[in-house]
């Protein structure tokens, strides 16, 4: 079953390189993971939002689902899994980026954005929480089709953001603002 599994996870990755690329969506998917680099984007926004009081709480749960991915994604498991990348594995499978230093699940990139995201998609209005899931949508993708992660390390990524963008919630709330100081 595990072997299927490779296998459709091998062809997914195949198929966006033999019938979705294309110069134009590789200059655009390029700089959209680009942002996700060392979650940059998400550094950035959450550091904005910690510095008004009204979205302090934001940002702060921003920071600790960032410090919770990176603790749980990229120190954690993707040492314990050290899957290797698409590209080191799938025969004629071109790597569109500079290769990461790291193992492939799960996908950093997407366990970051999704983190975040889902906290300003929860906690802002739809008119910033809608574009951001978008954002963090895109950075995954991008990293499916630019060869530096299968669908499966996206998907765990995917899953392991939103519990962690839970869990940080959960950590300014009710510890560090507690429900009565609000």
């Amino acid at each position: 079953m595990l072997e299927n599994l490779a296998k459709l996870d091998a062809d997914i990755v195949m198929f966006f390189q033999e019938y979705v690329r294309n110069p134009v969506l590789t200059k655009v998917l390029t700089f959209f993971t680009t942002l996700g680099n060392v979650a940059m984007i998400w550094i950035a926004i959450s550091l904005g939002l910690s510095i008004y009081r009204r979205t302090r709480q934001i940002g702060l749960m921003g920071i600790f689902a960032l410090l919770g991915s990176l603790l749980v994604n990229n120190i954690f498991l993707k040492n314990i899994v050290d899957r290797a990348r698409p590209y080191e594995v799938i025969e004629g499978l071109k790597l569109l980026i500079r290769e990461p230093v790291d193992s492939s699940f799960p996908s950093g990139h997407t366990a970051s954005s999704f983190a975040v995201a889902c906290i300003l998609f929860r906690k802002l209005p739809r008119k910033w929480g809608i574009p951001a899931l978008v954002l963090a949508g895109i950075i995954a993708f991008s990293r499916l089709y630019l060869g530096a992660h299968f669908l499966s390390d996206i998907l765990f990524g995917m899953l392991s953001g939103i519990l962690i963008s839970y869990m940080a919630q959960w950590l300014v709330e009710k510890v560090i603002y507690k429900e009565s100081d609000v």
